[in-house]
């Protein structure tokens, strides 16, 4: 896929991984709306892309709430054009500090799940139809490695990851044929405030740069014909030319 002139949503963009890739991604030539809960930590990603001669645009809104999911797609495709491609990027760990299943609160996993897979799924829906209609599209869902591991007190966000690769899978088999893809793709572990959060007694300086991780991806982007739709993805895994 070629990046430049490419509309795109990243949800979850002002900080992180998702910061980083809606920042790379305009620095490539893309046009982002990127979508955020938070509206002053957004403001300040944009007005970087601008700065930098790029194209943003913020959407305060939260994913896991079904009445938000229209207006993202919606106000998104108004401000940059049909969707071209979207990065589920958004996600919540839960409360922290990290806790087993039987202590997590019935109503603090269906929040896990409401961001990190209900409104993802919402999101895919909203906007898979224009890029059939065009020809045209790709969808990256954002995991991680405890989709496949089992870490205690990590419950809640690893069955939620767990969910949003089968989801990305079953999409895929349900596309097959279509000149839509979508991959999962596993970043490794970054240097952010989720992992602080989760970890706070980790070793910063073992851990990746979300710019590094989203140049990877955005590197990714651009052989998008070369991997099959469905891939689980290792960005730490993945030799990219300097």
């Amino acid at each position: 896929m070629q990046v430049r002139e490419t509309s795109a949503i990243v949800t979850g963009g002002s900080e992180g991984l998702g910061r980083a890739l809606a920042l790379e991604l305009a620095r490539r030539g893309a046009r982002v709306a990127i979508v955020a809960r938070t509206a002053e930590r957004l403001e300040r990603v944009v007005e970087e892309i601008r700065e930098a001669g790029g194209e943003a645009h913020a959407i305060v809104a939260d994913v896991g709430d079904k009445h938000a999911i229209g207006r993202i797609a919606a106000t998104a495709a108004a401000l940059v054009g049909p969707i071209d491609l979207l990065v589920n990027a958004a996600s919540t760990l839960g409360p922290v500090p990290l806790r087993p299943l039987l202590d997590t609160d019935c109503e603090d996993l269906e929040r896990v799940l409401a961001v990190n897979v209900v409104g993802a799924f919402r999101l895919i829906k909203a906007t898979v139809g224009s890029m059939l209609v065009r020809g045209r599209g790709l969808i990256i869902d954002v995991s991680s490695d405890a989709a496949v591991e089992a870490y205690p007190e990590w419950g809640a966000y690893g069955l939620s990851k767990a969910a949003l690769d089968h989801l990305t899978r079953t999409f895929a088999a349900e596309l097959e044929g279509t000149p839509v893809r979508l991959w999962s793709i596993d970043p490794g572990e970054m240097d952010t405030r989720m992992h602080a959060e989760a970890l706070p007694e980790a070793d910063r300086s073992t851990l990746a740069d979300p710019a590094d991780v989203a140049r990877t991806i955005v590197a990714l982007i651009e052989r998008a014909r070369e991997i099959p739709s469905g891939t689980r993805l290792l960005a730490q895994s993945v030799e990219v030319a300097s």
